[in-house]
């Protein structure tokens, strides 16, 4: 690392989706502002899960040497997916652990925090998680679900391994500031200066 002390930050080159995919963003893809390439390399996709991290100002990253390499992040730091054997598992291939609080948001994306980790569920395994889901003592149904979301009463519960787990109401703007993140960093980066 003292061999380039001055190395930049990268912002704006990496990008996470909401279905937990790594995607490399050029710069065509910044111009259009588009979720660029699929990251496919075993390999880099693995080196990046195991070097990703937040800064103090909720900012994610994966350190690359000495270079902080940014992530925009489409929905959440991490991304879940059910799995047989280990329940949730995030995009990094760790597992959650048992969820103890629950959010819906008002764009109907499901989020669980388990420790101090939050993931938004990956939309292809919420039909899944939607079976554990009740209003009331009684399973939901998509038009008690919606009035539920639109601020009717009732209490939502997820049941899921052995837990119960209550659902609050969540608007999606409201994730980033709740849970102290930041999805897009590059917003937020300066220009450095030249040497």
């Amino acid at each position: 690392m003292a061999k380039w002390p001055n190395v930049p930050h990268c912002y704006g080159w990496l990008a996470l989706d909401a279905r937990g995919v790594w995607r490399m963003r050029d710069e065509a893809a910044q111009g259009a502002d588009a979720p660029g390439d699929k990251l496919s390399n075993a390999a880099l996709v693995g080196f990046i899960n195991r070097n990703y991290s937040a800064d103090e100002r909720g900012c994610w990253y994966f350190q690359n040497g000495p270079q902080r390499v940014y992530v925009n992040l489409e929905a959440a730091p991490f991304i879940a997916r059910t799995d047989p054997a280990q329940g949730l598992v995030l995009q990094t291939g760790d597992a959650l652990g048992v969820p103890e609080q629950a959010w819906l948001e008002d764009s109907g994306a499901l989020l669980v925090r388990a420790g101090t980790r939050v993931a938004q569920l990956d939309d292809r395994d919420l039909a899944q998680l939607l079976q554990s889901i009740e209003l009331d003592g009684q399973p939901v149904k998509d038009e008690a679900l919606l009035a539920w979301l639109g601020g009717a009463d009732g209490r939502l519960l997820l049941r899921w391994q052995d837990s119960e787990i209550e659902i609050e109401r969540l608007m999606a703007d409201e994730a980033p500031r709740r849970f102290g993140f930041v999805r897009r960093p590059d917003r937020l980066a300066q220009p450095q200066p030249k040497q």
